[in-house]
């Protein structure tokens, strides 16, 4: 088996989700089965259940400094800061030896819609709509709230856009690029452009009688995916350096796999997912058997759920039946370029709590998704837990695979 990589410490998470903004009690509500999705009145059009953030960015900027950028940067530089702060970082003395990663999937979408908006009307396009709409923006504000001035990266990847980011973020730390790396995500798509363009391909999910049960991944009745907005980031430190300031790291990122369909825009592939679970475990040094728990990419669509069940169960062969899965997106809906980031902070949660969060809705398991200890209800608690992944499979064909160990 191929040696393992060096383990990457996570020192600190933050997040701005629809389950709220504090880490704990946003944790406590997915681990007891909530749920923060809600019906969007669209006027005139029909109801779409969606899962939004609420936050107050003036608490971090003044209305001077927030011309000029929008939403989804405000929610990255929230999370961003709430992730430094859980990291109990004094500041660094070498701004260039500080990275930043970020992963979105559409960037500025209500400020680009804000501009066809105003130009169809005939009014106006704001000056400020190429900074703010571009899809680098957020990392922008964060680099410059924070003085970052080592490598200020973004990766559009769809739906792996910030599960890439972070795998990106502990390559450049294992390479020496940098000492102290932030990696995350953020995307807020809830405007009427983005939400008819998604309703159009068929993959949205209508409102359930209980709506906050809209999205069922796994389930026999299932009919597609709610959107959702938000922002995860977590701060990263290679093992050495931790060790030798003697502290102690939320888990170790103890490796990724990043693999590539290459068959299809749209439709998931088995082998695609395969070869990234397998790349992950051989950077991890780990078996399938050792892997305790999965926060799967589970959307709750038709086609990708079966797929990433078989991809699980022919990687894990006997093992399959002992792998615990969970797809924590029917709580939270699908936050696209940011889902990986906050999947990732949910998965380390629940290796440090060794509580494992249920698929919200999940009754009635689907024959294709059999095989497998799906979570119901309101989770499990597994104490000994040590190793467990997070899966991101995007549009386009990117998969992405993080794989955590208890520190």
């Amino acid at each position: 088996m191929k040696q393992p990589t060096a383990r990457v410490g996570v020192m600190g998470m933050g997040v701005v989700s629809p389950l709220g903004n504090d880490m704990d009690a946003s944790w406590r509500l997915l681990r007891d089965g909530g749920s923060a999705i809600r019906r969007l009145d669209r006027g005139g059009q029909p109801e779409l259940p969606v899962a939004s953030a609420d936050f107050d960015i003036s608490k971090v900027l003044s209305k001077l400094r927030q011309v000029g950028t929008e939403r989804v940067s405000h929610m990255a530089l929230l999370a961003a800061l709430n992730a430094l702060a859980d990291a109990d970082h004094g500041g660094w003395q070498d701004a260039e030896r500080v990275g930043l990663y970020v992963g979105t999937g559409m960037g500025g979408a209500s400020t680009i819609e804000n501009g066809y908006a105003a130009l169809h009307a005939g009014g106006r396009i704001p000056p400020l709509t190429v900074p703010a709409g571009m899809v680098n923006s957020a990392a922008a504000l964060i680099a410059m709230h924070m003085d970052i001035r080592g490598p200020v990266l973004t990766y559009a990847v769809a739906c792996a856009s910030s599960a890439v980011a972070i795998a990106e973020a502990s390559h450049a730390l294992r390479r020496g690029e940098v000492d102290l790396a932030i990696a995350g995500g953020a995307e807020a798509l809830l405007v009427p452009g983005a939400l008819a363009a998604w309703n159009a391909l068929r993959t949205l999910a209508p409102p359930h009688e209980a709506v906050g049960s809209s999205c069922r991944p796994f389930s026999r009745d299932r009919n597609g995916l709610v959107l959702g907005e938000g922002s995860a980031f977590l701060v990263l430190q290679r093992e050495a350096d931790i060790l030798r300031h003697g502290r102690v790291p939320r888990a170790w990122l103890a490796g990724s796999g990043v693999r590539c369909d290459a068959a299809h825009l749209t439709n998931p592939s088995v082998r695609g997912q395969v070869a990234a679970l397998r790349a992950a475990l051989a950077a991890s040094g780990l078996t399938p058997a050792d892997v305790g728990y999965c926060n799967a990419h589970g959307t709750g669509t038709l086609a990708g759920d079966p797929v990433e069940c078989e991809a699980l169960r022919e990687v894990w062969q006997e093992a399959a039946p002992k792998l615990a899965l969970s797809s924590t997106k029917a709580a939270h809906g699908h936050l696209l370029g940011a889902a990986g980031a906050l999947e990732a902070v949910w998965t380390i949660q629940a290796l440090r709590t060794g509580d494992l969060p249920p698929t919200h809705g999940l009754v009635d398991i689907d024959p294709g998704c059999r095989g497998l200890e799906h979570i119901l209800h309101a989770g499990i608690h597994v104490p000994d837990l040590r190793h467990a992944i997070s899966n991101s499979f995007a549009f386009g064909g990117t998969n992405a695979t993080l794989v955590f160990s208890k520190a």
